[in-house]
């Protein structure tokens, strides 16, 4: 894989919750360099990194319900109007964990439809928290972002005790085939780590180590 095929996969991601305006405007900087596929961030940074990323053609994905999923659809559906509002390009939401646990799996779909529908024909990525599920509920999860209309499935927020694996990915693009992409996320911070995810079957690794990766393939 050459080094410009890799930059497609990566969303390049700052989203600890003590990151500086000093940081988040370098971070920005590095990855306009760099030319990732997409930056992701949290919302208070959203009018800061599209004024940044105007004219580079760099996305930005502004995460939703962040880290937990546990907020109520309709807190969700003001962040994500209030992101979308301030220009962001993608939207990645978490889903409600406890919902799916609880099989209340019409909540789980209205949730994920309200924040599909406020986006448009702009992407959204539902965030399953892996880690914290069965492979039974990884799969009913992936079949509710199809039926929702989301554009990604995710595997982890990065913030849970567990992040990414392979077998969680193939699982998932197995689920989805063709039809919605699969991001994987959370741990991912060496070349060797994104090309085993992205042999797996997923189409964009989230990463803050992006950088790292990039300078071991150059």
């Amino acid at each position: 894989m050459t080094r410009e095929e890799l930059l497609k996969y990566i969303d390049q991601t700052l989203l600890r919750p003590h990151a500086t305006i000093e940081e988040m405007t370098a971070f920005l900087e590095e990855a306009k360099l760099y030319k990732f596929y997409a930056v992701c961030i949290n919302p208070w940074f959203t009018k800061l990194a599209v004024e940044v990323m105007r004219g580079s053609g760099i996305k930005v994905g502004v995460a939703i319900g962040f880290p937990l999923g546990a907020t109520t659809t309709m807190t969700k559906v003001y962040e994500a109007d209030e992101a979308l509002e301030n220009g962001a390009d993608e939207l990645d939401m978490v889903i409600n964990i406890g919902a799916l646990k609880s099989k209340d799996y019409e909540y789980v779909e209205s949730e994920i439809k309200k924040i599909v529908n406020l986006a448009g024909r702009k992407i959204v990525k539902v965030i399953l928290e892996t880690c914290y599920l069965t492979d039974e509920e990884k799969i009913t999860a992936c079949k509710i972002a199809e039926a929702s209309g989301a554009s990604f499935v995710k595997t982890s927020t990065g913030f849970a005790p567990g992040g990414a694996t392979v077998e969680d990915v193939k699982l998932m693009r197995e689920t989805v085939g063709n039809r919605l992409g699969v991001k994987a996320s959370g741990g991912i911070r060496t070349l060797d780590d994104a090309l085993k995810m992205i042999s797996a079957g997923a189409n964009r690794i989230g990463t803050s180590s992006g950088k790292a990766i990039i300078d071991a393939l150059s």
